[in-house]
């Protein structure tokens, strides 16, 4: 085995306890780097196994774990260096921007200054009105509140402001938005997106023996913007859940809606409050249980039910069970004694 075909095993192996031997039987095995890393750690105890079995080395123990080890560490090197990266970047971004509205600021005279100083105290009180509103809540419960809409278009409450994202628009199916706005394919897209997101973080937490979620939480959140996706944040995508659900409950549904929208003109705020009484009718046929009806979807169990669905479920339900209890007593009256 030439030096050149085993530096990259090598150096892989190297602060793990692996014979120069053993890592260059697996390179005349075929193994690389890449495909070590790519195999689950299944996958390497077969590997391991029929080295010992099929081919009759001699691995040691410590070889055993060593190799694992060293899999298990590349990767978390991999990823926490691609991470940085593109949190570098979309940070140099960030200070691009806000240079350019600087020079926008003061290119356009005093009036434009004034304005934009306006806004800035306008943002500070809707941030603190949040804050005040969110703090009794659940770190990973539903927030429906009607200041979502300024967070997908503003900039948060921290102290650098978030890159105004283009708003939304009522659009068909393989509509593609016009001018500076984003359709609702790009919106649907973004939850699968999300899900992408929590699959990384599940692998991330199962090398690491850590707990791993199974819903779209903060640390998901967390993770998509330091690797980048700042067009992805919490209020935004539990403010259109609903929306998302009907869409992959009832498909032939959803885009008759978006049709239907589309042709009166209507815009996305009324659009997304349309979407929820297909769910409670969806709900209804199910027993008034639209937490299962989540949970049994593949695509729907990662996300948590927003609070107004589950509200008018059971305002649905009450009323059916008062019509039905008044039909019955209505007609027990008129039975002769």
């Amino acid at each position: 085995m030439r030096p050149r075909e085993l530096s990259g095993l090598e150096e892989l192996f190297q602060a793990y306890g692996i014979r120069y031997y053993t890592a260059a039987k697996l390179a005349e095995l075929g193994f690389t780097v890449s495909t070590l890393l790519d195999m689950r750690d299944e996958e390497l105890e077969e590997m391991m196994d029929s080295l010992c079995h099929i081919f009759r080395w001699d691995l040691l123990v410590g070889e055993r774990y060593g190799i694992k080890a060293a899999v298990r560490a590349e990767r978390r090197r991999l990823v926490s260096g691609d991470a940085q990266h593109v949190a570098l970047d979309a940070l140099s971004q960030e200070d691009r921007t806000a240079q350019q509205d600087k020079e926008a600021a003061g290119s356009g005279g005093a009036w434009d200054m004034v304005a934009a100083g306006g806004r800035k105290v306008s943002m500070k009180k809707n941030c603190r009105r949040r804050t005040s509103k969110m703090g009794s809540m659940e770190d990973d419960e539903e927030d429906d509140s009607e200041g979502a809409e300024d967070d997908e278009s503003g900039g948060g409450c921290g102290g650098r402001e978030r890159q105004r994202e283009h708003p939304f628009i009522v659009t068909e199916v393989g509509e593609v938005a016009r001018g500076k706005k984003n359709g609702l394919d790009y919106l649907f897209h973004l939850y699968e997106l999300c899900r992408e997101f929590l699959i990384q973080v599940q692998n991330i937490a199962r090398e690491r023996g850590e707990k791993c979620p199974t819903k779209v939480t903060n640390q998901v959140f967390r993770y998509a913007k330091a690797a980048g996706a700042n067009h992805i944040n919490k209020p935004k995508m539990r403010h259109y859940v609903h929306c998302y659900a009907l869409h992959c409950l009832d498909e032939a549904a959803s885009n008759a809606l978006r049709r239907a929208f589309k042709e009166r003109r209507e815009n996305v705020g009324a659009w997304r409050q349309a979407c929820y009484m297909p769910l409670v009718a969806i709900a209804a046929r199910h027993g008034w249980d639209i937490d299962a009806v989540f949970n049994s979807h593949s695509r729907l169990s990662i996300w948590y039910v927003p609070t107004k669905l589950r509200q008018l479920c059971h305002a649905e339900r009450s009323n059916a069970t008062a019509a039905s209890s008044s039909v019955t007593g209505g007609g027990a009256d008129h039975l002769p004694y």
